[in-house]
């Protein structure tokens, strides 16, 4: 198992102990539910290192569209897809990481929260990889103008997209956010 999984795994396991905890007596734990904790953090540890090579990718990937030809470069299109990558990269290292690594999220729900974005980073991805095509200097012989109007296409995607990504993200909050209340007034000290 390489150093990164193991630090993975490790980080995980550290999250989801409590801040504080007292005990009374020795615990007793159910092995059927504890192996399936350590295979679902597992499972968990490989999703998250995938959206960690998954972040790397779309940054090579927005270095790549830096790099075309100077008159479909100026193209509108082309800029606001890779400002769109980078909003996805932003969101991915930051937002993600602070949704997975909050207490309120529970273990059987890490694994959803990282295919919801999953099937999103793999549509910005695969349009990457057909940008870099289109932008080929000879692909399907091609006008500018003609590759012009697939971009803006692809431009109109991407934004789809990227709110749809800062919708889910949304949404993950406000469940950190209500849970958050919610154990607040569930903990409070009462003075009857």
């Amino acid at each position: 198992m390489s150093k990164t999984k193991i630090l993975i795994i490790t980080t995980a396991i550290i999250f989801l102990l409590p801040a504080r905890a007292t005990c009374q007596g020795m615990p007793v734990y159910d092995n059927t539910n504890f192996i399936s904790l350590v295979k679902s953090l597992l499972e968990s540890a490989k999703q998250t290192s995938q959206l960690v090579k998954s972040v790397k990718f779309l940054k090579d990937a927005k270095e790549s569209i830096e790099k075309v030809s100077s008159v479909v470069r100026q193209l509108k299109a082309v800029q606001e897809i890779g400002q769109n990558n980078q909003r996805l990269i932003d969101v991915m290292q930051n937002d993600l990481q602070d949704i997975l690594n909050s207490p309120y999220i529970k273990p059987d729900e890490v694994s959803r929260v990282v295919e919801s974005f999953d099937a999103i980073v793999q549509n910005s991805l695969d349009t990457v990889d057909f940008i870099d095509e289109i932008l080929s200097s000879d692909y399907l012989k091609m006008t500018d103008a003609e590759r012009a109007e697939v971009l803006k296409e692809k431009e109109m995607q991407s934004t789809e997209m990227v709110a749809d990504v800062m919708l889910k993200t949304k949404r993950y909050r406000d469940i950190i956010s209500f849970r958050k209340m919610q154990d607040k007034v569930n903990n409070r000290e009462t003075s009857y």
